[in-house]
């Protein structure tokens, strides 16, 4: 016998057809269970490995699905693919991962190569997809769905939540904290519906209150700290500046704490800073993260279940399913501090202080609240 065994040798082995073991195999209900187990058992003791691209010819299906995010840089997209990975590996099925960068043009040739390695699914992110790609996607009958928007193109599956509506909460929290000067520190807008969507929010709630969002308060950055710190400094330099900032996700957030620290910003007596996305550093942070809570491994789990669903015939058609996004209060917001008691001037020492030590910062938040009235409503972490 070679030392790579066959499904000839299984069938011997086992003492039936190779037609039986290949059900037994790829189709296991339409096989008797004692005639099952002992192909099963006849496999395990041959060490047999199917070949990938024989079932995926005898299967007309390859076993594998596909999903594109912009990148795992961000740990949100990292913990919703394992998210997606793990329930996928739970019915038997491969994962291709392919980063867009954020790019529709990189993200339409990401999803022609996964076409092109026979991908039977697909999960996608946001719906700023170019259409003619979806429209290859339906031409093919393939099912795909998208994450982390809501709700999605007509005739199109999607798992996600209003961006637009999640960021209002956001600012209607600070408004009713007292706050007017609201800045919004977002993450780069053209081809990404998310951070359009958020800017859009921010916008609409003020408008609602009678405010503006001038240009002086408006920032877009790449989702990485250093030019987060970067536009929010350019934020801060607005006269007069702002006493709270919204941002389009955590890192963006947690790049303005960072450059808050730098020029001894007080944070949240001088400036309140929230968050999207509540990453685990979120709460971790020195001060903790008020932010958006995105039910993430939810999220995928829920686009993963559905494209099996598909693929299997228990949904005849695309489903867009709404999730809810909870804010979540911690130690960065607080109520506004008048302008003349929360200005500063920004020294050369300021920039060579760290983060406070925890003793003082704990000493810093009791002072602060027997000074401040805590906000009554919300969910706290």
């Amino acid at each position: 016998m070679s030392s790579s065994p066959t499904i000839d040798d299984v069938a011997r082995a086992a003492g039936v057809s190779t037609a039986t073991v290949s059900r037994a195999l790829n189709a296991p209900d339409t096989v008797r269970p004692a005639l099952r187990e002992k192909v099963l058992a006849a496999v395990e003791r041959l060490g047999y490995v199917a070949h990938a691209g024989a079932r995926a010819l005898s299967l007309n299906r390859s076993g594998t699905v596909g999903a594109v995010v912009p990148t795992i840089d961000n740990a949100i997209f990292a913990q919703g693919l394992q998210a997606f990975q793990r329930r996928m590996a739970a019915a038997g099925r491969v994962v291709l991962i392919a980063f867009s960068d954020y790019d529709p043009e990189q993200e339409q040739t990401q999803v022609q190569a996964l076409l092109a390695r026979g991908v039977d699914a697909l999960a996608l992110t946001g719906i700023s997809q170019r259409p003619e790609l979806l429209a290859r996607l339906a031409q093919r009958g393939l099912p795909w769905v998208h994450t982390g928007s809501f709700p999605a193109p007509a005739g199109a599956a999607c798992v996600g939540f209003r961006n637009r509506a999640a960021v209002m909460r956001a600012v209607h929290y600070l408004l009713d904290l007292g706050h007017r000067r609201i800045a919004m520190l977002a993450g780069i807008t053209a081809g990404n519906d998310r951070a359009a969507e958020r800017v859009a929010g921010v916008r609409e709630a003020l408008a609602r209150a009678g405010l503006k969002l001038p240009a002086a308060l408006l920032a877009e950055s790449a989702y990485t700290l250093q030019p987060a710190r970067e536009a929010t400094r350019r934020l801060l330099a607005a006269r007069p500046p702002p006493s709270a900032l919204v941002c389009g996700n955590d890192v963006l957030a947690i790049g303005a704490l960072l450059e808050c620290q730098a020029l001894g910003v007080e944070v949240p007596r001088q400036l309140s800073v929230v968050g999207f996305d509540d990453l685990d550093m979120a709460r971790q942070w020195q001060p903790a993260l008020t932010t958006m809570h995105v039910p993430t491994e939810t999220m995928w789990t829920l686009a993963a279940e559905h494209l099996l669903a598909r693929l299997e015939g228990a949904e005849a058609g695309p489903v867009q399913r709404e999730l809810q996004v909870e804010l979540v209060v911690r130690e960065s917001t607080a109520p506004v501090v008048p302008a003349a008691q929360r200005a500063v001037r920004p020294t050369a020492d300021n920039a060579a202080h760290g983060p406070q030590p925890r003793g003082a910062a704990a000493r810093h938040r009791a002072r602060r609240r027997q000074q401040l009235p805590r906000p009554r409503r919300l969910r706290r972490a």
